[in-house]
């Protein structure tokens, strides 16, 4: 196997920590889970019945069950462990499903469940974040003078911030990460500090830290939502899958560096968000305000707002972000069709998929129109994500397992983490009929997608005949050499999803043969294989003893981009300078002493035929898998062709037998 010899990439290491990676890591991962601290306590306090109902014990309950929360799930599972299963530097469940999906065929349906739910979440983080943001707005003297408790400004505002945001992508997460950055760290800077001032007020909020206060909140009368109450409890973590899908857009290195600062910020502000709480229980002046709010002081309110409304709109950065990293990768695991990928940055580690983020913008839009506010929207906010979770933690445990870590051990984890976080979903489980149920259509919607692809690629290799390459060859050489056809091109090339050694597509034959006769001086069948490695670009060739027939097999990391025709023009050299393929001069061309021939590529589009023999089920399968394909990029624009002579011909997908019909001539 050979290097191709253009667009070598070699990737950074991403155990590497350096300042300029701490800052835009602050923009890039810990938005989500950053914001936190606007609406976790608020819903607690919601739940509760407002600040008349609280007392000693929930206030202390509830914070030990934040700073335990977030200390389980996101510091242990995630940062400790869960960043350790990189798949060639890339995290997220689709490559954590990679590396794990030797061990057993069904890994792929808790892969597929975990990325569905976790896609459909990043079109209600937006939503959410924003919006509860921009509420705050309402604090400003000004604005609630002449808005009063009216919506639609609200509404219109949070759309025009979520339509920036996501026209902002093209650019490239890096521009974000220096531009989100700063604003970040000054974030996280400002709400520790806030928490920090109110807890010197009353330190004995720091008996958080012992696990027996939340235990004892579970099971306490004092509790009003009961086991629920962990409902509103998870939102405090709900960013921890997109840290761990985010570690190719900033390194590991990087995210150890930044989370011991963010999480103690973090607490902080939920701390001094408690000590306000006891030092006000009861009252009744504050009714409906958000702990949050509260304990920032008058003179700074309007900054204050305006920063929290910044640090919503990173927010929404984490989980675009890590849902164009998922796609990424579940195109390359063939769960979802091919669309355009751009790395629109300096790093090869960014990304942008423009259909991903106009989908995104539009049901993210619809959420917000649909919900108008962050107290509707938080009433599914997290249902999807628990599931994600789960799924991730089982298939964490089939990675410990091959890693060699003790079984024993492996397995208490699955129990300990399968009960914590299956108390988290059955707990957010209530708010389904409450606007969760929006989150799990979405959700269905994706995994239906997924089903049909992966479905359809087995039926592919059931229904698809192949022909040998072999048993072609005198009569490719006799066409190549019959001049009663007109030469097509020097070099004509055949693009195929499937090619098992000598044997290709009856398709491809078929239309070199039948359909019209194509003369050329080589014949190419091209295969892009996608390898696990993000950064691979080799190839291997077979002229099956030929000088005019080449099988190619390119192996593309899911990294690079697919540039067909820039790598076969290296191949062509390479052949023709080791003396395998004859010289291909050109006497006429604007380049001096051109040595490669024209190319000419073909690109077979299968359609289903009515009188195809398969069963109802299959044909609903594959007649699905068409219809998408409409919408998504097309081979020419995904193999990078838009700018060369392609052939598009349709084929049969499954090609039936010819039978002569009876029939009499009219006499």
């Amino acid at each position: 196997m050979e290097d191709i010899g253009v667009s070598k990439v070699k990737a950074e290491s991403v155990n590497k920590a350096t300042t300029a990676g701490f800052i835009i890591a602050m923009g890039i991962v810990y938005g989500d889970i950053g914001t936190s601290p606007l609406y976790t306590m608020q819903s607690l306090l919601e739940g509760q019945g407002g600040l008349e109902h609280i007392s000693r014990v929930f206030v202390l309950g509830a914070i030990s069950l934040i700073i335990w929360t977030l200390t389980l799930i996101t510091t242990v599972k995630y940062v400790l462990v869960a960043l350790r299963a990189d798949n060639n530097n890339e995290g997220g469940i689709f490559s954590l499903y990679t590396l794990v999906r030797k061990n057993a065929k069904w890994l792929i349906v808790p892969a597929m469940i975990g990325g569905a739910t976790l896609l459909a979440d990043g079109a209600l983080t937006p939503a959410v974040t924003v919006t509860s943001a921009v509420e705050g707005l309402r604090g400003i003297p000004a604005f609630y003078n002449e808005f009063g408790i009216n919506q639609t400004p609200i509404v219109i505002i949070t759309l025009v911030i979520i339509m920036i945001l996501f026209l902002i992508q093209r650019f490239g997460t890096a521009i974000v990460g220096r531009l989100f950055g700063p604003v970040m760290f000054i974030w996280f800077s400002f709400i520790g500090l806030i928490g920090l001032v109110h807890l010197t007020s009353d330190w004995s909020i720091l008996a958080a830290f012992n696990p027996y206060y939340a235990l004892r909140l579970l099971f306490s009368p004092e509790n009003k939502a009961g086991f629920f109450i962990l409902g509103s409890v998870f939102l405090a973590t709900t960013g921890a899958e997109a840290l761990y899908s985010d570690l190719g857009h900033v390194g590991r290195g990087n995210i150890y560096i930044s989370w011991p600062f963010v999480k103690v910020a973090i607490l902080l502000s939920y701390m001094g968000q408690g000590a306000w709480l006891l030092k006000n229980q009861g009252a009744t002046q504050f009714e409906g305000v958000n702990p949050f709010f509260a304990v920032v002081p008058h003179m700074i309110i309007i900054p204050a707002v305006i920063l929290a409304t910044l640090a919503a709109i990173i927010a929404s950065q984490s989980l675009i972000s890590g849902s164009f990293t998922l796609v990424s990768e579940a195109i390359r695991l063939k769960m979802l069709p091919m669309m355009r990928i751009m790395y629109p940055g300096k790093s090869i580690g960014q990304l942008y998929i423009p259909m991903v983020n106009y989908i995104l913008l539009g049901t993210t839009s619809l959420i917000v129109l649909y919900f108008r506010t962050s107290a509707h929207m938080e009433a599914a906010y997290g249902l999807a994500i628990t599931l994600t979770m789960l799924m991730t933690t089982l298939l964490l445990t089939y990675y410990l397992r091959q890693s060699g870590v003790n079984r024993y051990l492996v397995d208490l984890a699955l129990i300990f983490f399968g009960l914590l976080e299956g108390s988290f979903f059955v707990a957010s489980a209530v708010k389904f009929v409450h606007g969760g149920y929006v989150v799990v259509i979405i959700a269905m919607i994706i995994v239906f997608v997924m089903f049909i692809w992966v479905r359809s690629n087995t039926l592919m290799f059931k229904y698809v005949k192949k022909l040998n390459l072999n048993e072609y060859k005198q009569q490719l050489a006799d066409l190549r050499a019959d001049q009663s056809y007109d030469l097509y091109d020097h070099n004509l090339v055949y693009l195929t999803s499937r090619m098992d050694d000598e044997y290709i597509d009856r398709s491809i034959m078929y239309s070199i043969l039948d359909r019209l006769p194509k003369r050329a001086y080589v014949y190419w069948f091209v295969h892009v294989n996608v390898t696990d490695e993000p950064y691979t670009n080799e190839y291997e060739v077979d002229l099956l003893d030929t000088d005019y027939i080449v099988r190619v097999n390119l192996y593309l990391g899911f990294r690079m981009e697919q540039n067909v025709s820039r790598y076969l023009r290296t191949i062509v050299k390479n052949l023709i300078e080791s003396g395998r393929l004859p010289e291909q001069n050109r006497h006429y061309s604007i380049s001096e002493n051109r040595q490669i021939g024209g190319f000419r590529y073909v690109v077979i589009e299968e359609r289903l035929t009515n009188n195809s023999r398969i069963s109802t089920f299959d044909r609903f399968v594959l007649q699905t898998k068409t219809a998408i394909k409409r919408i998504t990029a097309t081979p020419i624009r995904w193999f990078g062709l838009q700018f060369f002579d392609v052939i598009v011909e349709t084929a049969p997908l499954i090609p039936s037998e010819v039978h002569t019909l009876p029939i009499n001539e009219r006499e």
